[in-house]
This record gives C-alpha cells, sequence and structure tokens, in this order.
C-alpha cells in the first residue's frame, strides 16, 4: 500500500488583480457616514448622472462603477451637515489616477457657500492629494484641533490631478467621534400643570 501523500496546498489559482489594502481606520475612530445628515447634502457642480450620493453612501461608496463626476468644470463644493456634533480626525479621498482630485480645501461649520465666496474664507484645513492617496486607500490626518465641534462640513474640490475639465470622486470617508450631546428632537415640551 503506497503511503498517503501529504495534504498539498490548493493550487494557486491564476493571479488575481492586486487588490487595494482597507484604510487603517485610527484607533478611537468611526466612520461618520452613520451621523450624516442626508436631507441636506448638496453638491454644486455635479453631473446629474453621477452625484454625490455615489461617493459619500455606504455601499455606494464601495463600487468601482459609480462616483462623483463634476459637470461644467473640474470643481467641486460638497456640503455635508451632521445630525450632530462631531469631532473629524481624518478622511479618505478615492478616484481614479488623472482624474481624481489634487486640492481640497476643508471649511468647518460655514453654510451657504458657493464658488463666488469659496475663497473670501480661510480653509479650516487644506489638502494637497497625490494620485497614491487616491488609489492606494491612504488615509489624510487633518488638523485635529480645528475639527473639535463640528456640525457642517464643506469640501471644496479646487482642481484635480492632470488639470482635466471633469473631476472624479469613487469614494469620500470621513473618521472621527461624535460629541456626546443632546439631540434637540429628542425632546418632548413637559407641560406646567
Amino acid at each position: 500500500m503506497a503511503a498517503a501523500a501529504p495534504a498539498a496546498a490548493p493550487a494557486p489559482a491564476a493571479a488575481p488583480a492586486p487588490t487595494v489594502p482597507a484604510p487603517q481606520v485610527p484607533r478611537g475612530q468611526v466612520d461618520l457616514v452613520d451621523f450624516i445628515d442626508w436631507s441636506g447634502v448638496e453638491c454644486l457642480n455635479q453631473d446629474s448622472s453621477h452625484t454625490v450620493v455615489n461617493a459619500l453612501k455606504q455601499g455606494y461608496r464601495d463600487d468601482e462603477g459609480l462616483y462623483l463626476a463634476s459637470d461644467s468644470d473640474e470643481q467641486l463644493l460638497i456640503y455635508i451637515p451632521f445630525m450632530q456634533v462631531v469631532k473629524l480626525h481624518s478622511a479618505l479621498f478615492k478616484g481614479p489616477e488623472e482624474e481624481g482630485p489634487k486640492t481640497i480645501k476643508l471649511f468647518s461649520n460655514k453654510e451657504h457657500m458657493g464658488f463666488s465666496n469659496v475663497n473670501d474664507y480661510p480653509p479650516s484645513d487644506s489638502l494637497n492629494l497625490s494620485s497614491d492617496h487616491l488609489v492606494e486607500n491612504k488615509l489624510v490626518q487633518l488638523k485635529y484641533v480645528k475639527f473639535q465641534n463640528v456640525r457642517s462640513l464643506t469640501i471644496f474640490v479646487d482642481d484635480n490631478q492632470s488639470g482635466s475639465d471633469v473631476s472624479k470622486i469613487q469614494k469620500i470617508a470621513l473618521y472621527g467621534t461624535t460629541v456626546d450631546t443632546t439631540n434637540m428632537k429628542d425632546l418632548k415640551k413637559i407641560e406646567e400643570h
């Protein structure tokens, strides 16, 4: 009787496409997607068939075929309100190497901004993304002290990697923590007797 051959490892399949590692979420921080007030999210200059929901919403933002695209030029202005106050720690922007965002300005608690006045205010932080950030799921740590009591975040995409007329963002993920506050909508009026 022949000796049983040792259990061999399964034969390697065809080499899979290189996978992009998942971002390392900083310890103690959470994805703030569940705290976004979706009824107030706005994006100026978005292509109507490639809206901000594609880049922000869970499930949509992980689908390689969905993305946010600019319409008439490369700039985008995204307004994201939160349901409660948050502390913003870091952000992730994923996009194509050529059309992905390059220069991004973040504004904490600035409402009703437009392209005409976006340069009138100093940003809370400015990011200059490389193509590595866009394709390798690299988190960008923000100036944490500037994002301690954030009720809303405005993201201004000034340009893209190649200088083309269309900017594309496949994923925007914001990481931080919530601030323990009272949700005023949950309070009930107490009647005096």
